[in-house]
């Protein structure tokens, strides 16, 4: 099976089929909250001066880079992998893909790409329905898509110049320049003429975003860019993500790394069993979240904690030994411990937990090693 490993060539995919799952878009599900994203701002990506114009904008949703709606994919064996799930990415943002395991991200990234039908739905890349329009939005978009594979006794350059050559918008005369400066970026100078099955797992996941970057992109889409990649490079991964969306450049990151996200994105989409269960601003998808209070105060206190906190209008304290968690609303920490030292009670300690990205992963997806599906 080939499987294109950037918006301009084919290079072989893993046989591995990714782990099914079953999304719910971004419209309110039963007992999620759900962030709605708006779309804000039109920064319109860069085009190389190798690539020819294409219809960008010409389609609906001019301001969103991808946008799909009820994109859904059910297998032969009638599992359903991605269910009804309704991506919004503006352009110019960095969107953070998040999802266990097995959630249906790699299989939605792969619809958007045009490497796999979907069963339902469709998916639009800068303006244009695809894979109706893959011939012209292709070339313009750079992408990674789980392991790269390239051919392993021809060296790092050698690889790129044979993905480049396929590629039939871009001049031969401006190549060794291009995979000189992709090479340069990703810091393979050095091991450019070593053969690719002598690279370790990092060097190989760095030709992969070389070979994404080998022209400038209006969008890029990143399957687990940071897979196989010590700290430093990990750094640089997310400094090269904020430079490409500085520039005007979409960025769509799908990763485990919650902290790498956190740093670097400016819109969150969390995949769960196949459905989009939460997606918008970063700052909103923490916010959706409540504050919580939580007390510790002595045994025989307990009861009257719980009295102040309930007519400070904290709603459902809930009391476990001597800690009562309470949320917060919109009541100030410092006025929660005056009312309680009024009232003459025995505080022993008061902490504010304010929702992390990682807390409302791990709330929207649950715990544990299992995979999705």
């Amino acid at each position: 099976m080939t499987a294109p490993a950037s918006g301009e060539t084919a290079m072989p995919a893993p046989t591995t089929a990714p782990s099914a799952s079953v999304p719910a878009s971004a419209v309110p599900q039963p007992g999620l909250p759900t962030a709605r994203t708006s779309p804000t701002g039109n920064l319109h990506g860069r085009r190389s001066d190798d690539a020819p114009a294409a219809g960008a904008g010409q389609g609906s949703q001019t301001d969103l880079a991808i946008r799909t709606h009820d994109l859904t994919k059910q297998f032969r064996s009638g599992q359903v992998a991605v269910s009804k799930v309704n991506i919004e990415v503006p352009r110019g943002a960095v969107y953070g893909f998040l999802g266990p395991n097995g959630s249906g991200k790699t299989t939605t990234i792969r619809m958007l790409l045009g490497l796999v039908g979907p069963s339902d739905g469709y998916a639009e890349l800068l303006g244009e329905r695809m894979p109706t329009a893959s011939a012209t939005v292709l070339p313009r978009v750079g992408a990674l898509v789980e392991g790269p594979a390239f051919h392993p006794y021809l060296s790092g350059r050698a690889n790129l110049e044979r993905l480049d050559a396929a590629d039939g918008t871009t001049r031969r005369s401006t190549r060794k320049a291009r995979i000189d400066a992709a090479l340069a970026r990703l810091g393979l100078g050095a091991a450019a003429a070593k053969p690719y099955r002598q690279y370790s797992l990092g060097m190989k996941q760095r030709l992969g975003l070389a070979a994404a970057l080998l022209r400038p992109r209006d969008l890029l889409i990143l399957d687990e860019p940071t897979n196989g990649l010590d700290p430093q490079g990990t750094r640089e991964v997310r400094h090269l993500v904020r430079e490409l969306a500085d520039a005007g450049t979409t960025v769509l990151v799908s990763s485990h790394l919650l902290t790498e996200i956190e740093q670097v994105c400016t819109h969150i989409g969390i995949m769960s069993r196949g459905n989009l269960v939460l997606q918008g601003p970063r700052e909103t998808v923490t916010e959706a979240h409540e504050t919580v209070v939580v007390v510790t105060t002595s045994p025989d206190h307990r009861g009257s904690a719980v009295e102040v906190l309930t007519g400070l209008g904290l709603t459902a304290p809930e009391v476990a030994g001597t800690t009562i968690t309470a949320a917060l609303g919109d009541v100030p920490p410092e006025r929660v411990s005056v009312a309680l030292v009024h009232a003459g009670v025995d505080l022993l300690g008061l902490e504010v937990h304010r929702p992390s990205l990682e807390s409302v992963f791990v709330r929207l997806t649950g715990e544990g090693f299992d995979v999705a599906r």
